[in-house]
């Protein structure tokens, strides 16, 4: 169940980051002169504002998991512990901090959100790959940090930042989910 005071104060940003839009808009006329926003400015102000909460909540999802780098990897780990993670336990702890509550396996994680196509990834979504030896199934799951990098756990090493691009992960990408 989602905090009330958060659902609040979220919709508060919003509409104080929406109205600072609308008056800039309205006070980009000449000199003198006051014109209403076209609702067309409007709405292109309200998507601005909203993609920006969506970058800040996935910047905080990124400094949140951050904390962990280096934490070690083990598969099945039980959920909201911070000793180890295996993928989706470490995306639904990362991701219950900021408020979203995200089911346990990265099949179910996969099925949550909105489709996001590779092109259009933002800081903060939820990326999914297949695993060797399982093409084609979803069996993996890492964080978008912006500029091509992951934050995700799997096998030695723990969690850590890796490149979307490399051989290992650019094979196996299946697909994306905006969350946030």
């Amino acid at each position: 169940m989602k905090n009330p005071q958060k659902t609040w104060y979220k919709k508060l940003v919003v509409t104080a980051l929406s109205a600072s839009i609308g008056l800039s808009i309205l006070a980009a006329g000449a000199p003198g002169k006051v014109e209403a926003a076209t609702s067309s400015e409007v709405t292109n102000a309200t998507a601005l504002t909203a993609s920006a909460t969506s970058t800040s909540r996935g910047s905080q999802v990124i400094s949140i998991g951050k904390r962990y780098l280096g934490t070690p990897y083990k598969f099945g780990a039980t959920a909201g512990q911070t000793r180890n993670f295996d993928c989706s336990s470490f995306t639904q702890y990362v991701f219950k901090k900021v408020g979203v509550n995200l089911p346990r396996t990265s099949q179910q994680q996969a099925r949550v959100g909105k489709y996001v196509s590779r092109s259009n990834l933002r800081v903060g979504d939820l990326v999914f790959f297949s695993i060797p030896g399982k093409p084609g199934v979803i069996h993996h799951v890492a964080i978008y940090m912006g500029n091509n990098k992951l934050l995700q756990t799997y096998g030695a090493g723990g969690v850590r930042i890796t490149d979307i691009h490399s051989g290992t992960w650019s094979s196996r990408y299946m697909t994306a989910r905006r969350v946030l």
